[in-house]
């Protein structure tokens, strides 16, 4: 068991199912008060069931207040795990202005408003923890992906902020980094992700897993898939090289979609 997250409230946003839900039976089975969240009131309450949790549905960036109320006044640990992703039309033609806004208010905006609500409270009490599901695509990219890759960006650099800025008065961040997981994103990916991401996906609970692991050892960076360091050292120490690399990829997949 670990001993930083038992008796804790928790709340996991988007855990209806994939990440969120192991995420959400994971903190469970080491003893935390978990509210479930999950824009799809069903799949949240049948989580929130299954651990013995409470379910909170409805819009990840609003729901701090009642998530607070249902765990008797206080939230230890915030998991901001609801995303969307968008895959390229495939005509070499940028996405929509509605799909980049969502993909900013959900991916970036809704991080930035839980910790807006959250950090009064956790600074006042000198201690507090905020996980990050960022993606691979945060530190890399992601080939047919373009709001989803720079958003995901955004929601790294927002964690970074977040742990220099407040590490000293007592917040706990951590940014989860994985890069395929057999979840129905994974699925929605289609030929790109078969591709990127289909042959070295991993599941939720890996993810969990790895999660915990960074928890127990502190870590601000965590990574499901372990090769992702090297390939984040190789694009910053030869950017030029990599993203040759990943046009070579990119032109794969030009001839198979």
């Amino acid at each position: 068991m670990v001993e930083a997250v038992q008796d804790a409230g928790v709340v996991v946003t988007g855990a209806g199912g994939g990440i969120g839900a192991a995420l959400a039976r994971r903190f469970a089975a080491e003893g935390a008060r978990v509210v479930v969240n999950d824009l799809d009131a069903g799949r949240a309450e049948a989580v929130a069931a299954e651990i013995g949790g409470t379910a909170v549905p409805g819009d990840a960036s609003a729901i701090v207040t009642e998530a607070r109320d249902a765990l008797g006044g206080t939230v230890d640990v915030f998991c901001a795990n609801a995303g969307v992703a968008f895959e390229d039309t495939g005509a070499g033609e940028p996405l929509d202005e509605r799909s980049w806004a969502l993909s900013w208010d959900v991916n970036v905006m809704a991080h930035v408003r839980a910790a807006h609500a959250l950090l009064p409270e956790w600074l006042e009490r000198g201690r507090g923890r905020f996980v990050s599901t960022v993606s691979a695509a945060g530190l890399l990219t992601m080939i047919g992906a373009p709001s989803y890759s720079v958003t995901k960006h955004g929601a790294l650099a927002f964690a970074e902020w977040l742990s220099l800025t407040y590490r000293h008065r007592g917040l706990k961040v951590h940014a989860i980094c994985p890069q395929g997981v057999r979840t129905d994103m994974l699925a929605a990916t289609g030929s790109a992700g078969d591709i990127v991401l289909k042959p070295t996906a991993i599941e939720p609970d890996d993810v969990a897993d790895a999660l915990f692991k960074g928890i127990e050892e502190d870590r601000f960076l965590i990574l499901p898939h372990p090769e992702v360091a090297a390939y984040y050292r190789a694009r910053a120490t030869d950017p030029d090289r990599w993203l040759g690399g990943m046009n070579h990829i990119q032109r794969q997949w030009e001839e198979v979609r």
